[in-house]
């Protein structure tokens, strides 16, 4: 799996995750993992939390690695804008 970081500056947090979802208008479906610890085990495990993201030019698609940050609420549920990309997505030739 993606070693996915997080980061905060004076603008926000900025969060790496991939594309599960392209299927809105202008809006993104990020998927971010982070290891969390167990209180009682003391073992890690994956966690993942799934944000939408906006994306202006429709640009990002399932399967590309971002760079996502937060802003200001745009919408019922979405706070976070796609900065960058890090890492498209592997094509795959289909034969028909």
């Amino acid at each position: 799996m993606e070693n996915n970081q997080t980061t905060t500056n004076r603008h926000g947090r900025t969060l790496q995750g991939v594309v599960v979802s392209d299927k809105m208008t202008k809006t993104v479906v990020v998927a971010v993992n982070r290891l969390k610890k167990h209180p009682k085990y003391r073992k890690y495990f994956r966690v993942t939390k799934k944000y939408k993201a906006h994306d202006e030019q429709r640009a990002y698609h399932t399967g590309d690695t971002v760079e996502i940050k937060e802003i200001r609420p745009m919408s019922r549920d979405k706070r976070w804008t796609v900065a960058r990309l890090i890492k498209k997505r592997k094509e795959v030739a289909s034969e028909e």
